[in-house]
């Protein structure tokens, strides 16, 4: 199967649905869309820019271990 995504007036809606409605569930499914899709979106294209941009640095999982490693020790007594 393929998947697309479509955009269309809310007025569309029931007439969309029952369109693809006349197709069995072997031809058609419908994906119900992901409610935070369009934050999720933009916060992730944020970060990206951030990347890219050299704002965020970036380092590897050995340097994470030592930091989160010098950050428990200071709270632990």
């Amino acid at each position: 199967m393929e998947t697309i995504r479509i955009q269309f007036q809310a007025n569309l809606k029931s007439k969309i649905l029952e369109l693809l409605s006349s197709f069995s569930e072997n031809e058609v499914q419908i994906i119900q869309e992901d409610p935070f899709f369009e934050k999720n979106k933009a916060i992730l294209q944020k970060e990206l820019e951030d990347i890219e941009s050299g704002k965020s640095k970036c380092i590897s999982m050995e340097e994470m271990d030592l930091v989160m490693e010098k950050i428990i020790s200071k709270y632990e007594d």
